[in-house]
């Protein structure tokens, strides 16, 4: 006897609901840090200020911001901190930023992101 219930897939080609908080798994928090992105394919420099952070990823606010999909080196920094990371873009808001997904955290930086997670979590 099988005893795996088949439900519909609610972001199936009929479903009208696609979007990044359907992804999300981390909480975010409000985060301020100055950030600098390599698009990897490119070459394309990008400027900005992180808005929020998670585990998963965060937002940057930028003017320009890179396109969906593109992969990019990343460095936030913060109070005299670095992170770096492999990132992917996951949404652009037009003249306002970008969603950031990292995808590859060296145990450095790892440490450090779960470290500003919890004074984060902390400060709540």
């Amino acid at each position: 006897m099988n005893k795996v219930i088949s439900m519909p897939d609610r972001n199936g080609p009929n479903s009208s609901v696609t979007g990044v908080r359907d992804r999300r798994y981390a909480i975010r928090f409000p985060f301020a840090a100055d950030a600098e992105l390599i698009d990897l394919e490119t070459g394309q420099q990008v400027e900005g200020v992180t808005s929020d952070i998670s585990l998963g990823g965060c937002f940057i606010c930028t003017s320009k911001p890179l396109p969906v999909n593109a992969r990019a080196r990343m460095k936030l920094v913060r109070k005299g901190q670095v992170l770096e990371a492999l990132v992917a873009v996951r949404i652009v808001k037009p003249r306002i930023g970008m969603g950031i997904e990292f995808f590859d955290l060296e145990p450095p930086h790892n440490d450090m992101l779960i470290s500003w997670i919890d004074a984060l979590r902390q400060a709540r």
